[in-house]
């Protein structure tokens, strides 16, 4: 009797390691060999999302826009052409005795081709690239925003995975402890020491150790299907990540902060375009043009012409509005210094609850290997108090129910305290 429980010591030993080997190579989840680590899903999750193509969008919108807004520099050229008749015209009111004095006709031509070039716009053009740049960045950084949020979704993905595949060794564990207590309670039978009753007790807890599987085959299913919608490949076997590759958070880097920095400095922008407005603008000019008449009104004929000279224009008008503009660029930045300042009070608090959930956990799991321990001594001692007719079957199943549990809560614990660990660093983005 001591040789065969010897030998089905071993025997279960070699089983649960060739069960762990097995699990390890992916065996379990039909994928590729390759293991994926969090970091590489994040980066294939980002490069699959279809909002990364906006990135290439706004950089060319930004350069199109810049190009528009240097063109302003350039000759601005317009063409006219007129033709009127109206119902009188200029005459002179007197005559002189042998002097002929032209009347103009009532229709009239007119085609001008007019040429400006700015000398000095105020900073129009300079203060409307700094605003193009400005805008660019706001949708650059508003875009790392939206992208940054895929992280925290693959990490829940990944680590739910990771909790699955675990839940499914143990349990192939604990349907291995199983089958040994079902051998053991036949060959009680046989021995007149158990009854069927017995047996079927065990057979419930195996039974129900299958539904579990199933259901922990499902679930990891699903998520290895979103995992693998959102990487754009097929997913295999995961690589647990060290928690000694994770360091201490020593500030927030949220993009989020950039956007707001990108905000404020977009409205600066706009607040030396408002001061662009009321300034005066400085050109040249020359106009070209063939007419009836031309300049010299006296006479009626077809002729060409041209006027150059320089334009000085200063609209005061925008000088009305010039500080109800300022003051409303100035609630839209304390608008937005009170939003980053929300932000990150609440990220601090986040901070605060996820580093005691971490000192929780740790806390946790320094009790977790004397709890198995001592579950598996009860449970064996249970073992041969079952041989002896001291113990019910019923109250063995709930000693082995209750190690398993112990064992599933450290692997709970385990994944948990990684989860919580990469939390924190999606929360600081460190």
């Amino acid at each position: 009797m001591l040789i065969t429980n010897v030998n089905n010591k071993i025997n279960n030993r070699m089983k649960k390691l060739i069960i762990s080997f097995m699990f390890v190579l992916g065996s379990y989840a039909p994928a590729t060999y390759a293991q994926l680590t969090i970091d590489s899903c994040q980066t294939k999750a980002r490069a699959n999302y279809p909002l990364i193509k906006r990135y290439e969008l706004i950089e060319k919108s930004k350069e199109y826009n810049l190009s528009n807004a240097g063109k302003g520099y350039l000759p601005q050229i317009s063409l006219t052409a007129r033709a009127s008749y109206q119902s009188d015209v200029t005459k002179v009111p007197f005559s002189f005795p042998g002097i002929d004095v032209p009347t103009l006709s009532k229709d009239q031509y007119l085609a001008t081709l007019d040429v400006t070039q700015t000398i000095w716009d105020g900073g129009s053009i300079s203060s409307q690239k700094k605003i193009t740049q400005a805008q660019s960045e706001v949708d650059y950084q508003q875009l790392n925003v939206d992208m940054y949020a895929i992280e925290e979704r693959v990490n829940q993905l990944f680590f739910g995975i990771l909790l699955f595949d675990a839940q499914w060794q143990q349990n192939e564990i604990m349907q291995e402890d199983l089958k040994r207590n079902h051998d053991m309670i036949s060959s009680y039978i046989e021995n007149g020491i158990a009854n069927q009753a017995d047996l079927d007790a065990v057979k419930v807890e195996q039974l129900k150790t299958k539904q579990t599987q199933a259901q922990i085959e499902a679930n990891r299913k699903a998520y290895t299907e979103m995992l693998s919608a959102m990487i754009g490949e097929s997913v295999g076997t995961l690589q647990k990540p060290g928690m000694e590759t994770l360091v201490a958070p020593r500030a927030i880097n949220r993009p989020e902060l950039q956007l707001f920095d990108s905000q404020i400095q977009l409205f600066d922008s706009q607040r030396d375009m408002i001061t662009a407005g009321y300034m005066p603008r400085l050109s040249v000019f020359m106009q070209g043009g063939y007419g009836k008449p031309g300049l010299n009104m006296l006479e009626d004929d077809f002729k060409p012409f041209y006027i150059g000279g320089v334009r000085l224009t200063w609209n005061f008008g925008a000088l009305y509005t010039q500080r109800n503009d300022r003051q409303k660029v100035l609630i839209n930045q304390n608008n937005v210094t009170t939003q980053k300042e929300t932000f990150l009070y609440n990220i601090n608090l986040e901070v605060t609850q996820e580093n005691n959930d971490i000192k929780r956990i740790k806390d946790l799991m320094v009790y977790d290997d004397e709890i198995i321990q001592l579950r598996e001594n009860v449970r064996k001692s249970a073992e041969i108090k079952v041989a002896n007719g001291t113990l019910t079957v019923i109250e063995l199943m709930r000693e082995v129910n209750a190690s398993n549990l112990a064992k599933q809560e450290k692997i709970s614990h385990e994944i948990e305290l990684l989860m919580t660990l990469y939390k924190l660093k999606n929360t600081t983005n460190n």
